[in-house]
């Protein structure tokens, strides 16, 4: 099969071929069809993140879906022609990033076949599409995560979400097939008409000129360090802010308004399998379409560096083999 290795910080993806993987009793052979391009991958080619990696050379990829081509012994749980998605956060049991976590610690989604452990299955109904399905096991996982299991958010609430890319844009429609009245902040006003299109009421600039809503939560996807200062002023008192996004590693907070206001202030990171199923729940329902644009298989690379640069609004995801 061919695959996009990366060597090491520093290099640029190569073009290989390697032997089809064959699965160990407990495992499967994935053909994969669509593969997605996350931020966190351009951060362990430029170095910043290289040290999650288990070992290098390795394929990188951790947004990945397909069908099962061939299983090993034990294997009762998917069958040859299942369509599936493999989880980003592995089977749920080791934490955030494991030892054996897709395109981190065991060769990811950049190829052509992937070899998982049928434990990180997640079946896809025929409905979802393999670019929706690859996408909602990162952005629509996180996105999730940070909206209602973080967030907890119930029915009725006001919400805010800060920031209008392809996380923020997946959590503010979700928020609204599940009953929330919502709400954004984005300072790129060409994407406002996407927020609205998805059911969002009212969108501004700056998430102060959201405190006369009396917002109870707020989800920040952009983590600038003034917007999270700002979502302190926005929302309403006894209010919960979530911190998803990392735009600056630092912030300067009103730390006065975070008593005063008996606020909780929650931090936010990646999600699990059962998020993941959520949000392809919401994908089938047809309620939820996944802002994305679809790249070739031979065209990586050179979508990992306009990730880089910075991809407004959508994810980019690798349509691979037919």
């Amino acid at each position: 099969m061919k695959a996009w290795m990366f060597h090491g910080p520093g290099t640029q993806l190569e073009l290989v071929d390697v032997p089809d993987p064959t699965p160990a009793p407990g495992e499967v052979v994935v053909d994969l069809k669509a593969a997605g391009l996350c931020h966190s991958d351009v951060g362990i080619t430029d170095g910043t993140l290289t040290e999650v990696l288990g070992f290098t050379p390795i394929i990188l990829g951790h947004e990945a879906s397909g069908v099962v081509s061939a299983i090993g012994e034990g294997v009762t749980t998917a069958a040859i022609g299942d369509r599936v998605a493999i989880s980003a956060m592995g089977d749920g049991t080791s934490g955030v990033i494991g030892q054996k976590t897709i395109g981190i610690g065991r060769h990811g989604a950049y190829a052509q076949k992937h070899l998982a452990p049928a434990s990180e299955l997640i079946p896809i109904p025929d409905e979802v599409p393999f670019v929706q399905a690859a996408a909602a096991t990162d952005a629509g996982m996180t996105s999730y995560h940070g909206v209602f299991v973080r967030g907890g958010l119930q029915p009725g609430m006001k919400v805010g979400i800060i920031g209008l890319g392809g996380l923020g844009l997946t959590g503010a429609r979700m928020a609204v097939l599940a009953g929330a009245e919502v709400y954004a902040a984005e300072i790129n006003t060409d994407v406002h008409a996407a927020g609205l299109e998805r059911g969002v009421k009212h969108v501004v600039n700056d998430v102060t000129e959201l405190a006369p809503f009396e917002l109870d939560l707020i989800v920040d996807f952009a983590g600038f360090g003034t917007t999270t200062a700002g979502a302190i002023e926005a929302v309403r008192h006894g209010g919960r802010i979530v911190q998803v996004g990392v735009g600056q590693q630092e912030s300067t907070i009103n730390t006065y308004l975070l008593a005063m206001k008996d606020l909780q202030l929650v931090g936010s990171v990646g999600g699990t399998p059962a998020d993941t199923v959520e949000v392809i729940k919401y994908i089938a329902s047809g309620g939820l379409t996944i802002a994305t644009r679809t790249i070739g298989f031979d065209d990586i690379p050179a979508g990992l560096d306009e990730v880089a640069r910075g991809v407004k609004g959508h994810r980019l995801v690798a349509t691979i083999g037919d």
